[in-house]
Formats: C-alpha cells, sequence, structure tokens
C-alpha cells in the first residue's frame, strides 16, 4: 500500500517537473500579457543582450519586445531612419510613458544601427540632414 502511494507521487513528480522543464525551455514570453514592471524587465534585459555589430532587424525587434511605446520615423529619398522607444525604467508613476523613461533603438533602412542615449543624438543628427 505505502509503496503504491509512493510511486504515484513519484510519478507525479516527475510529470510536474517535466512540465515545468517544457514550459521554461519551449514558452516563449509575449510582452503584451505582461505586466508593465515585467515588461520593463523583459525590455531592459533584451536590450541589454544586444551586441554592437549585430545583424538585427526591425521585424526581430517587434517580434521580441512587441509594439514600441513610442516611435518617430523620418525618410528621404535614401534612407529611412525610424527610432523606437521600449519603456526600461519608471520615473513618474502618472500612467503615461514618457522618453525619458524609455530607451531608444535607432534603425536605418530597418537595420539597427545604435541603441541607448546615443540612439536619440544619432536620430536629431540624421533629421538635421534629412531636412537640410
Amino acid at each position: 500500500m505505502i509503496k503504491k502511494v509512493l510511486q504515484y507521487i513519484f510519478l507525479g513528480l516527475a510529470v510536474y517537473a517535466g512540465i515545468v522543464f517544457l514550459v521554461i525551455n519551449f514558452y516563449k514570453d509575449d510582452p503584451r500579457a505582461m505586466a508593465w514592471k515585467d515588461r520593463e524587465a523583459f525590455n531592459k534585459r533584451f536590450i541589454s543582450k544586444l551586441k554592437p555589430n549585430a545583424e538585427m532587424e526591425l521585424d526581430t525587434v517587434l517580434d521580441n519586445l512587441g509594439s514600441p511605446d513610442l516611435t518617430y520615423v523620418k525618410s528621404d529619398k535614401e534612407y529611412v531612419y525610424q527610432i523606437v522607444f521600449y519603456r526600461t525604467q519608471l520615473m513618474k508613476p502618472d500612467g503615461i510613458t514618457t522618453q525619458d523613461e524609455c530607451t531608444g533603438m535607432l534603425f536605418k533602412n530597418g537595420q539597427l544601427i545604435l541603441w541607448g542615449a546615443g540612439a536619440i543624438v544619432a536620430y536629431e543628427k540624421a533629421l538635421n540632414n534629412v531636412t537640410n
């Protein structure tokens, strides 16, 4: 009797461990379904893992992080500059996402070229070049 109970307990633990393993390894996080604190942490972790000269396209970022909190686009005959902002740090809990609460990611013709504080400066320089 005790042997059968122990077998059921062991079987239950094995099934539970198998489900946990599958969820951890194969379930993709969905930023849209996350609470805002979790999404901030997720965005920050994703952006911090980016490496210089890594080939990354806008579609890849959108697939991983979801819709940006803020986005701006400027184009001329040759280039399309797009800067997308994902919230990575809460500054003021007012329910409004502002640029200072976000990390910018600059894309040129759909390719990631810069992120962080330098992305905003580079985007503004690109705007000046496009309008001149």
